[in-house]
């Protein structure tokens, strides 16, 4: 298997066969982000999308999941990912889910019969970087979409039957407002209903316009003690039934949970690292892991 430039997948597709269709993001301006910025963003040849395939076929025939790369994979047209889709399927079978990382501007360009199409190819578990439900703190992020365009294109998957998972980020709104952002992000999680919902945790990656904001004192990043309050009235206000999928690295209590099965062991597990933690760490701003 063949792969350009640096390749990303959620921690969840770590025994997920990956195939590269895109290299880099079509989007690569977000204010947060620095994962595709020294790539240029360009689509993989078929013929080498054929090859991989065929190598594919040899190593792993029984594959039943694959995870299509890079940043943001189904920018590409419903043509080009329906025709993926069958040289898939022609070589390995017994695959089940062709998931990638997806934006909300991707959904968008789609019509509502090509989403059923895809939906019904096997294309689904889309990653979707949603990172708040807040408006402003939304603009800020620069994710290309706004609040009312997210709502909207997610629930067109929903009608479309293509299943997707949540991405978002606590402390997105800076400091003093994790509260705000917990309840705008189980607002739209309880409206939209995803299959999974997928938290991390905002960091100023160095570089970024994020970062910049910060050392001019410009952005003030949420405490570990506001982040914790956060994930509690997150996880405290979900009503639908979903995954909680919070095991990257970059979150300071990683784990799982069923909800809303798993509610109360999760609020007491985050209530017992509030309570025991030392006031100094819980008042600082942690280095956190590059994202």
């Amino acid at each position: 298997m063949n792969y350009t430039g640096p390749v990303y997948r959620p921690p969840y597709e770590g025994n997920t066969l990956l195939l590269q269709v895109t290299v880099g993001c079509a989007h690569n301006d977000c204010s947060f982000c620095t994962m595709y910025r020294d790539v240029k963003f360009s689509v993989a040849k078929t013929e080498d999308i054929e090859s991989d395939l065929q190598e594919a076929q040899r190593l792993y025939p029984h594959v039943k999941r694959i995870f299509l790369v890079n940043g943001d994979a189904f920018v590409l047209s419903a043509k080009r990912l329906k025709a993926i889709a069958e040289r898939i399927h022609h070589y390995l079978p017994e695959v089940e889910v062709i998931t990638m990382y997806a934006s909300i501007n991707n959904i968008m360009h789609k019509t509502d019969e090509e989403l059923k199409e895809l939906a019904e190819i096997g294309i689904g578990d889309l990653w979707i970087g949603v990172e708040t439900g807040l408006e402003d703190a939304l603009d800020y992020m620069n994710k290309g979409a706004s609040l009312a365009d997210t709502e909207e294109q997610l629930e067109r998957l929903n009608k479309a039957g293509m299943t997707f998972f949540y991405g978002f980020m606590f402390g997105a709104a800076g400091k003093g407002r994790g509260i705000e952002n917990a309840e705008a992000n189980a607002r739209l999680i309880n409206k939209v209903k995803p299959l999974g919902i997928v938290p991390t945790t905002l960091n100023a990656n160095e570089g970024t316009k994020l970062s910049f904001d910060v050392m001019n004192g410009d952005y003030e990043m949420a405490t570990e003690k506001e982040v914790l309050e956060e994930q509690i009235k997150t996880i405290e206000l979900i009503e639908t039934a979903t995954y909680y999928m919070g095991i990257h690295a970059i979150n300071s209590v990683s784990f799982d949970a069923k909800l809303p099965q798993d509610k109360n062991a999760a609020i007491n597990k985050l209530n017992y690292v509030l309570n025991t933690t030392d006031a100094a760490r819980l008042n600082s701003v942690p280095v956190r892991h590059r994202i």
